[in-house]
């Protein structure tokens, strides 16, 4: 796994973060946008043919899949990096992660409800 833990890490820290910050200063955001393409580009060769990052599912699928979630909100959009989306729609299907993410969304859905009366 630690074959992918540095570029995870990159992409997480140094790409959506900045994008999802609203006070990320924009030259941080510039930068993130600039880098993206490399990293992705990066990530596609790396899964293009594969189902998991490395031989089996693993906590780095599971860490990538958070991850590539966020990515509406940080304006990316996967269809530029095919095998990155294919391997996204694989991943969270499983039932694991489908029902972590359908948690974590009644989660959200409550807590926004909760500020709205608030």
């Amino acid at each position: 796994m630690q074959l992918y833990y540095a570029p995870l890490a990159c992409l997480h820290k140094a790409t959506y973060i900045p994008l999802l910050i609203p006070s990320s200063p924009d030259g941080a955001k510039a930068f993130a946008r600039e880098k993206l393409p490399l990293r992705f580009e990066h990530l596609n060769k790396h899964l293009g043919g594969r189902t998991f990052l490395l031989d089996s599912f693993t906590v780095a699928d599971a860490y990538l899949v958070t991850v590539l979630n966020w990515s509406p909100y940080a304006g990316i959009d996967l269809v530029e990096w095919p095998a990155v989306k294919a391997y996204y729609e694989t991943i969270r299907k499983r039932p694991s992660v489908a029902k972590a993410f359908a948690e974590e969304g009644a989660a959200y859905a409550e807590e926004v409800a909760r500020r709205a009366v608030a």
